[in-house]
């Protein structure tokens, strides 16, 4: 019997390395026959685990998105993950140096918000910088910053060595993302990374790097193409563990013209999406700049079905301009109003966002950019109360 029964799961489609462990220590220890009711019992706690592995794992994002679109009542898909720190009683700095606490804050925060879209990681716009050597400032309130560049010469740009995974602090992020996805089985889970542009302007200096576009253009590509390469192999990685999708954070182009943001963000970013993104796994793009509305027709080519834009705009400028297959997600401002709001006047932003935009098919409301650390929950909670009484 125990034989027959092993044969039947070896030949499901849910049959982990997991799995195997658990089975095999149980052959050793009970081979006797006879023991079909504590078999069964380990046998159902096998397949219960990798049913619910494998609905995170094989989830169709195409179809997710498809289905969004859809939908007449729209869930929110805030950028929701530092704040989890208050309900753990620890800091920002705990937060990032582990993988433990940030699964554990994420499954915070998805039970927490049971009408939250999705599940979407820390968004540390130094976490790749720092991989590549840049110096970082850290705090117990604020996420963290880089300072100072890296490369100011096309010889430190050829220089510039490409990080392995796991350097610096990587490897946590990318650990914590395989703990929350199976932490968080009802909805994607979507791990946070940094633009092309926006991380080769933290190696070169933000402001430097506006102007090296002019004045050194190729050092700027030729830091960009290592940037790139970089990200691929960073975003895979977060495939390979179970993400649903990942988040690319590029503020930095949102300051560029609309032929600089073509030329040094978003021949980049599609090469990444080419690259990263499938069915099964979604690269979402994010830019809170406020030149995005000029950027629009360069951002839609390049490839991603999920535009996030941030509270420098006016949303009803932008919606119109994005087909209607692709979500486009905004914009209630994370500091004036999460941070520093109050339940009526979140509320009233809000609802006023989704008036003048909830009734395009592809609009869905969302915060415009991470949520800070130190947002009064209550105000989170405003913002999810609003969405539903502007459906009910």
């Amino acid at each position: 019997m125990t034989v027959f029964l092993c044969q039947k799961i070896l030949k499901g489609n849910f049959f982990t390395l997991k799995s195997s462990k658990i089975l095999t220590n149980y052959v050793r220890k009970s081979p006797k026959k006879g023991n079909v009711s504590n078999y069964t019992k380990v046998n159902k706690k096998v397949l219960d685990e990798n049913r619910k592995e494998q609905k995170q794992m094989k989830m169709n994002m195409t179809q997710w998105i498809d289905d969004a679109i859809a939908a007449d009542k729209k869930k929110a898909f805030p950028v929701l993950s530092f704040p989890s720190i208050q309900k753990m009683g620890i800091t920002v700095k705990d937060l990032i140096s582990s993988s433990d606490l940030q699964a554990k804050g994420m499954k915070i925060v998805a039970d927490e918000t049971p009408n939250s879209a999705a599940s979407v990681s820390l968004m540390d716009l130094s976490l790749e910088a720092e991989a590549f050597g840049a110096t970082v400032h850290f705090s117990d309130d604020e996420v963290p910053t880089v300072t100072g560049a890296i490369v100011s010469s096309e010889e430190e740009a050829d220089a510039l060595q490409v990080p392995e995974i796991g350097a610096g602090r990587t490897q946590i992020y990318i650990d914590a993302i395989e703990k929350a996805c199976k932490l968080i089985t009802d909805r994607p889970v979507f791990a946070g990374v940094i633009g092309p542009f926006s991380l080769a302007g933290r190696l070169m200096d933000v402001s430097e790097a506006m102007i090296y576009c002019y004045e050194e253009p190729e050092m700027v590509e030729t830091v960009l193409e290592k940037c790139t390469e970089f990200l691929i192999k960073y975003i895979n990685e977060y495939k390979k563990v179970g993400a649903n999708g990942v988040l690319v954070a590029e503020p930095l182009a949102g300051l560029l013209s609309p032929s600089l943001e073509e030329e040094f963000s978003s021949v980049y970013m599609k090469k990444i999406i080419d690259e990263c993104q499938t069915d099964e796994f979604a690269v979402g793009y994010h830019n809170c700049g406020n030149s995005v509305v000029q950027q629009i027709d360069s951002i839609i080519k390049n490839g991603s079905r999920m535009l996030h834009f941030g509270n420098a705009i006016d949303m009803a400028d932008i919606v119109p301009k994005v087909p209607e297959n692709i979500l486009v997600m905004g914009n209630v401002d994370p500091a004036g109003q999460f941070r520093n709001g109050t339940v009526d006047s979140i509320k009233a932003e809000t609802k006023a966002v989704m008036d003048k935009c909830a009734s395009y098919k592809n609009f869905v409301i969302s915060s415009g950019c991470d949520i800070p650390p130190l947002s009064p929950w209550e105000n989170i909670q405003a913002f999810f109360d609003a969405v539903d009484e502007f459906y009910a």
